[in-house]
């Protein structure tokens, strides 16, 4: 089997992430036709293709504006590896901010920078440009990475890009769990074929005819045909973009933030404890009377939290707390999640799941 791997994208609107994507794969990862006529990623896009070595990478293109982050959150939540797009004639801005603090409250493995739209600033630009990219990194889980300048229009840099992809993944490591956990983004009915879901695969492999379980709902189900970048399969092995066709289930079971797992091997909760960092730069602390949201893996809740040792956070702090969800959620010991308050909407925090 071809070795597979995930990447996702990251960064402001209209900095150019589907288009390059587009021109990494020559497939064009927005579905949607409201997405085609506005120019505007919505909700997650998918494409893959071959790099320099022969491995495969699927993308999850996400969205860059500001009232879909949701959609954001459910893209990049299951995924270790990222392409961050920052555009050359606009620099840094609000969501490439916001991306950065989830990436590193999500503890991301690695990523690659394009720095886009080379084509419309001159070199003294592209170099001010990459300054100041360099000095937002800092400090921070992409400070190490690379960065490639490159244009969607004139297709420069696109080779550097590839390569500079393939080193990163080279050296991503395996998950190390025991179990399937296939993080589903999608659920969709195929005439003929039955309930389809699609997402990120984690910790063991899938193989065609294995039992499943629904998380967090408890039925069963079984693996009809598995399909990796629309490529059939036997068996789909971490970390992997997979689409399911599942038998004895139906597409009113499943829902985005699901999981699809090894059965019995999953206790879905509503109460998990762990540590709570602010994001950097926080302008004011963290509270436990807020209305908060909580995101992990593919899954979104409505939650609660409760501090222990203090009465707040302030930025540059961190506080063992407890959550309460209104959505049971499928989680692992230091499974990372990310808090975002919801009267403010906008991202706060987030940490590890200790129990």
């Amino acid at each position: 089997m071809t070795e597979l791997r995930v990447v996702a994208t990251a960064g402001h609107v209209d900095h150019g992430k589907s288009s390059l994507i587009v021109r990494l794969t020559g497939m064009d990862p927005d579905r949607w036709e409201e997405e085609k006529r506005r120019g505007l990623t919505i909700d997650l896009g998918y494409a893959w293709g071959e790099l320099p070595s022969g491995r495969e990478v699927g993308f999850v293109d996400v969205p860059g504006h500001e009232r879909f982050i949701a959609n954001m959150l459910a893209g990049v939540g299951p995924v270790r590896s990222v392409l961050f797009v920052v555009a050359a004639n606009e620099g840094w801005r609000q969501q490439s901010e916001e991306h950065l603090a989830i990436l590193n409250v999500l503890g991301v493995a690695g990523g690659v920078v394009a720095l886009t739209k080379r084509d419309l600033v001159d070199e003294d630009g592209l170099d001010l440009a990459e300054e100041e990219i360099r000095e937002r990194l800092d400090g921070s889980v992409l400070s190490d990475a690379r960065i490639v300048r490159v244009s969607s229009a004139t297709d420069e840099g696109l080779d550097d890009l590839r390569m500079a992809l393939d080193d990163l993944l080279a050296h991503a490591l395996p998950p190390a769990e025991e179990r399937a956990r296939l993080f589903v983004d999608r659920v969709f009915t195929i005439s003929g074929a039955g309930t389809v879901v699609t997402g990120t695969l984690g910790g063991d492999g899938l193989s065609v005819g294995d039992e499943v379980e629904l998380y967090p709902h408890g039925r069963t189900a079984r693996i009809r045909s598995l399909q990796t970048h629309k490529r059939k399969e036997d068996r789909a092995d971490p970390v992997s973009r997979v689409a399911a066709n599942l038998v004895g289930t139906s597409r009113a079971d499943l829902a985005r933030g699901d999981v699809v797992g090894t059965p019995g091997a999953w206790r879905p909760t509503t109460v998990f404890e762990g540590v709570l960092r602010p994001v950097r730069g926080l302008p004011h602390p963290i509270t436990g009377r807020g209305a908060y949201k909580v995101y992990a893996g593919a899954a979104e809740a409505d939650a609660r939290l409760r501090l222990f040792g203090s009465a707040r956070i302030e930025a540059g702090q961190e506080a063992f707390v407890r959550i309460t969800t209104t959505r049971p959620l499928v989680l692992d010991v230091f499974d990372r999640f990310v808090l975002r308050e919801s009267g403010r909407q906008e991202t706060v925090g987030g940490g590890a799941v200790l129990d």
